[in-house]
């Protein structure tokens, strides 16, 4: 006969070596964060270009739009720092089925620090809360983490379901959810492969600036990974997804400038490696927009180019700043 709760609890306690986490599990409902060292994140999209303009991660640009710090970090750059915390907690299955979900609170720079936090999950849970902030508290974004498909309740997809229907757009307008990219792209990741002018440079140059390095993701010592071949980071995901951008066809109306508002990453049979060739296919599911900013979220389904499988998935929140779209305000009335 199956146990209650109350009766396990009892069990666990009564046991001559009851551990912490079944006193805690006894005494509280309180939930209990493991977090990580202050890590120093480094910005490498200082010469990132697209539409033939400089980005906001360019410091002067970014001064020009109000971000008085200078140019922000790249949100994904963050997803490294839980790394280490999510293999501990499920191990080799956080690289093969994981999915971190999250929501970009408060842009980082250079030469701040960065702490990860993770939700202890002592009861066999697949999703757990993650966050990260700033040396002094600030947050810097806020979401869940979870594997096995645990992906329903994620940071992004509770957002997404609470969306509303947006006032009239004037930099999506040429825009619609369910449009898809123009047919299947192509991608690789190699070691010494320039990533384009979106990330203009190398994982080897990545691996030498990421906060969580690991013998996984080398040339030299990959082969010794659990899957036999070097992996491609988390955060590197991001930029294999972005690299063949320009041949997607989905054109927001410009020169804007955009940034990430929010991005999961999933892993269905993962994880991806390096110099593996890919396939994505491409698909607007939402329109959404804010005080600030109009967005177009785009789901990237990752695909093995010779079985054609899904391996992974990356949902991501492109948010443009209306103010830097020259004539917002008059488009906008003229529309309404």
């Amino acid at each position: 006969m199956a146990l209650t709760r109350s009766v396990l609890r009892r069990k666990l306690l009564d046991s001559p070596f009851p551990t912490e986490e079944n006193r805690m599990a006894e005494a509280f409902d309180t939930p209990t964060y493991i977090c990580g060292p202050l890590r120093s994140p480094r910005q490498m999209l200082a010469e990132q270009e697209y539409g033939g303009h400089l980005s906001i991660h360019d410091d002067s640009t970014a001064e020009q739009m109000g971000f008085q710090a200078g140019g922000p970090i790249e949100g994904p750059t963050h997803f490294s720092q839980f790394d280490p915390l999510l293999y501990g907690l499920w191990g080799n299955e956080w690289f093969e089925t994981g999915c971190l979900s999250a929501h970009y609170r408060n842009m980082v720079v250079d030469g701040e620090q960065v702490r990860a936090f993770v939700e202890r999950a002592s009861d066999g849970r697949t999703q757990v809360r993650i966050r990260a902030e700033k040396a002094d508290g600030t947050e810097v974004l806020i979401g869940t983490a979870s594997v096995r498909g645990d992906v329903e309740s994620s940071e992004i997809a509770t957002r997404m379901a609470r969306l509303r229907p947006p006032g009239p757009l004037v930099i999506m307008r040429d825009l619609e959810v369910g449009m898809k990219g123009k047919g299947l792209e192509e991608v690789r990741m190699d070691f010494d492969q320039n990533m384009g002018k979106l990330y203009p440079f190398s994982l080897n140059q990545k691996l030498g600036a990421i906060t969580e390095p690991s013998p996984w993701y080398t040339e030299d010592q990959g082969g010794e990974s659990p899957w036999g071949r070097p992996i491609i980071p988390r955060e590197m995901v991001s930029v294999l997804g972005g690299y063949s951008s320009r041949k997607t066809g989905f054109s927001p109306r410009g020169p804007a400038l955009g940034l990430f508002a929010g991005q999961q990453i999933r892993m269905i049979r993962g994880p991806l490696f390096v110099g593996h060739d890919y396939l994505l296919e491409k698909e607007i599911v939402a329109l959404s927009e804010s005080r600030r900013t109009e967005s177009y979220w785009v789901k990237t389904t990752y695909l093995d180019a010779e079985s054609r499988e899904p391996v992974a998935e990356m949902i991501l929140n492109h948010a443009t700043l209306k103010h830097s779209f020259e004539a917002y305000e008059e488009e906008r009335a003229a529309m309404a």
